[in-house]
């Protein structure tokens, strides 16, 4: 749960302090939980949602488009790299993701480590599916470019 609590805020302070209010208010809150879905699911929703209000509270500022056009991106394929190699890298694109904007940072997050789709994530965050989708396009460019250098 930290983790993700990081994953959306990058500050260790911040983060400690967003789950400690979740786990505060999922416990005072847990006569509301419905068996509707596993305990797990209901508290990592509470740990998201607290730690998408902190960043809010940050003022972050969304980018609008009208149209979106999804791009199709190649991958370059891990093959050839050893354990150490692989762990460097992996840490190297961490380090970076942790740079990225706030709004780029959290919807990169939530897409691709939570599992969240673009319509979900624009109802957490009160955002449209296209600035989801937009901001997580411009996300991954970001990175790609942030990596190539």
């Amino acid at each position: 749960m930290f983790n993700i609590c990081m994953r959306i805020l990058n500050h260790m302070g911040e983060a400690e302090d967003a789950l400690q209010e979740a786990f505060v208010d999922a416990f005072t809150n847990l006569h509301q939980f419905r068996q509707q879905s596993t305990f797990g699911a209901w508290l990592k929703q509470i740990v998201v949602n607290k730690a998408i209000n902190h960043m809010r509270s940050r003022k972050v500022k969304w980018v609008e488009i009208e149209e979106y056009q999804e791009t199709m991106e190649s991958s370059e394929d891990a093959l050839g790299f050893d354990e150490h190699e692989t762990l460097l890298e992996v840490e190297r694109v961490r380090s970076m993701v942790q740079k990225l904007p706030d709004g780029y940072r959290v919807v990169l997050s939530l897409y691709l480590f939570e599992g969240y789709d673009h319509e979900e994530i624009g109802e957490v965050l009160g955002i449209s599916e296209t600035t989801s989708r937009t901001q997580y396009m411009r996300a991954k460019r970001k990175l790609t470019e942030m990596l190539v250098r």
